[in-house]
């Protein structure tokens, strides 16, 4: 542990405040990503098999049966399917926008992420630039007794904001992508589970009465 600290603290004073910035950045980031991580596993996020056979069953015509799978389920969207039993094919809207609530809910922090993803590099590059004009100041003040070690010492040093910023930008990136893929993916559930409630290929037309009295069904 006190070599990864070593190595970042040798990081930053070469780096700079830059440099210093990105890593504040990236600990926020990974904060940000564990968090989302813990969020979709606790609202159940791509775990909705109880609510798929609360939905056939609902579809089929089997209203007593819809009933007790979605009463198992744990999915966050359950309320949603849950009101959608007991609507009617006008209130689609509605539902609709119900899911989205929960879905805005999950996709909090995708802004930061989307943003860490975009201006880490350019706060890399913009490090490198600063550093670049520092580097040719030196070789400036050097004069006639140019070393060009000195100047590439310099731009190494310089590069090392924009290396840094790329490795705080690209896999921030790539987990962002795989979260809104995911979101994508639960929308597509959301919308096929309430247009199938909604309009059955039973017809539905006896379907309220079951559900208010399942000694009917």
């Amino acid at each position: 542990m006190s070599a990864i600290l070593d190595s970042l603290r040798q990081t930053v004073d070469l780096g700079g405040p830059v440099v210093a910035i990105l890593l504040a950045v990236s600990v926020v980031t990974l904060a940000t990503i564990l968090y989302k991580l813990w969020q979709f596993a606790m609202a159940g996020v791509g775990r909705h098999k109880s609510l798929r056979d609360a939905v056939a069953a609902w579809d089929r015509g089997d209203r007593t049966g819809a009933v007790f799978a979605l009463n198992a389920s744990k999915s966050y969207l359950a309320p949603v399917i849950e009101m959608a039993f007991a609507a009617g094919p006008e209130d689609s809207k509605r539902l609709i926008a119900e899911a989205e609530v929960r879905f805005a809910r999950l996709e909090g922090g995708f802004r930061l992420l989307d943003s860490v993803a975009q201006l880490a590099p350019l706060l890399g590059l913009f490090g490198t630039v600063l550093g670049m004009i520092d580097a040719f100041q030196s070789l400036q003040e050097a004069g006639a007794q140019v070393d060009p070690s000195l100047l590439a010492g310099g731009i190494w040093v310089a590069l090392l904001t924009t290396a840094v910023g790329l490795a705080v930008a690209m896999p921030t990136a790539m987990v962002l992508s795989w979260l809104e893929g995911r979101m994508d993916t639960e929308r597509v559930i959301a919308e096929r589970a309430i247009a199938t409630v909604l309009h059955p290929q039973d017809g539905g037309a006896a379907g309220l009465n079951t559900v208010a009295d399942p000694s009917h069904a």
